[in-house]
């Protein structure tokens, strides 16, 4: 069996994998629960994200240069703060990405096919992308490089459709005045669209020259998302206002009418949720062996295949964790079941770039200090539903890692 996982991907790669993660979690899921609650201000909130957006990919590129190994800040949170808060950011990515993952496949699905063939089809897919990832690295990084060149070009026809007039005639509805709460509330569930950077980190061990590329290709896929939400953001306030894209699940569609490039909005959501997908098992996929290695998952998950050199039975387990909460997933409460777990994820982050020594620092300790008060803050902000379920979720794995210890100390130091 392979010792280790091997170093294909070089920055072209690298920032495929991340814009894939990216351009599928928010373009066609998150602006709506984010209107409805930013309302005018929503160019605000989108602000506010890519800032804290920002803070967090110097924090996390710092800490991948000095900690070139998967598992990202479950990695990092282990090496410069402990093993308590290690595992809290590796337990909260773990399990608020693969509710995350679950709400990918069934927007997918929703685009794809009639809404009785919905559960189905996003099984389906989800066994299809747990293949590709666990046949390698490298076809993962090929498949996100098809999926993202040709969601970026449907998109691009979209939206010029859209602002030359192909639209239905509606006219834009403005937004209310939400105030600061609604702001940082819109702000975090924009955050989510942000977040997949973070897969190029806990793909630390196969990067070719880990300290030049995985910060480079962290600052290039996040400036490009940016670049390209933003663009959106305005073509859709433009077209519907505020009030307008809170009030549908498609905004996209809904700022096409009956357009004849509409069939072109279905065909970019399946392929940008099918991007998001892919990466998102990979990177949980290599969370959860890192985990494994330090016995915070069973060690069995830290299997390396000795052919395809990739996680798999981390990858297969994930893939079935996927697969049952697909039954179960509704997507505006995994958007905030998600930015829940990420934010306290970029939370141990940012706290971990401050503790590193100034011999380590690519970057100011104000911006790990502001990018963690940003976190904080959005944490407090989210809908009470996903702060309870966050809260719930931390609790059962702090309580499983309580057990583990206990059983660990009687004895049992295989588990």
């Amino acid at each position: 069996m392979s010792s280790g996982l091997q170093r294909r991907l070089g920055t072209q790669d690298a920032v495929m994998i991340g814009l894939g993660s990216m351009i599928g979690a928010g373009l066609f899921s998150a602006f709506t629960p984010a209107a409805a609650s930013a309302g005018s201000a929503l160019l605000v909130s989108l602000f506010l994200a890519a800032a804290l957006a920002y803070a967090n990919a110097r924090s996390s590129a710092q800490l991948a240069a000095r900690y070139p190994t998967s598992g990202g800040t479950y990695a990092y949170g282990r090496e410069v703060l402990g093993p308590w808060p290690g595992f809290i950011a590796g337990w909260g990515f773990v399990v608020g990405k693969t509710a995350s993952a679950a709400a990918m496949a069934l927007t997918f699905a929703t685009y794809a096919v009639p809404e009785s063939w919905v559960k189905p089809v996003a099984a389906g897919a989800v066994a299809l992308l747990v293949g590709v990832n666990y046949l390698g690295v490298t076809r993962t990084a090929a498949a996100a490089r098809v999926i993202v060149m040709s969601v970026l070009a449907l998109l691009a026809i979209v939206l010029i459709a859209i602002l030359g007039g192909i639209q239905d005639g509606s006219t834009a509805v403005s937004g209310g005045n939400p105030g600061l709460a609604g702001i940082l509330q819109g702000a975090g569930l924009l955050f989510f669209a942000f977040a997949g950077y973070a897969r190029i980190a806990t793909l630390g061990e196969e990067v070719r020259d880990p300290a030049r590329t995985i910060p480079r290709a962290i600052g290039l896929s996040l400036g490009i998302v940016v670049g390209l939400y933003a663009v959106v953001a305005l073509v859709l306030l433009h077209s519907l206002g505020a009030g307008g894209i809170a009030g549908t699940n498609k905004p996209l569609a809904a700022a096409l009418g009956q357009s004849w490039a509409l069939p072109l909005v279905q065909i970019a959501a399946a392929l940008a949720s099918l991007g998001a997908l892919l990466a998102l098992i990979a990177g949980i996929g290599r969370t959860a062996m890192a985990m494994a290695r330090e016995h915070d998952l069973p060690h069995a998950l830290s299997a390396i295949h000795p052919r395809f050199s990739t996680p798999h039975r981390a990858e297969l387990t994930v893939g079935a964790a996927v697969l049952v909460l697909i039954v179960f997933s509704d997507l505006t409460t995994a958007i905030g079941f998600s930015s829940f777990g990420v934010l306290v994820y970029y939370l141990i982050a940012n706290i971990s770039a401050v503790r590193q020594p100034a011999s380590e620092r690519r970057s100011p300790r104000w911006v790990g200090i502001a990018g963690a008060i940003g976190c904080a803050v959005l944490v407090a902000m989210l809908p009470a539903t996903a702060v309870i379920g966050g809260l719930i979720m931390f609790a059962a794995g702090i309580c499983y890692r309580f057990l583990r210890l206990s059983i660990q100390r009687q004895g049992f130091t295989r588990l």
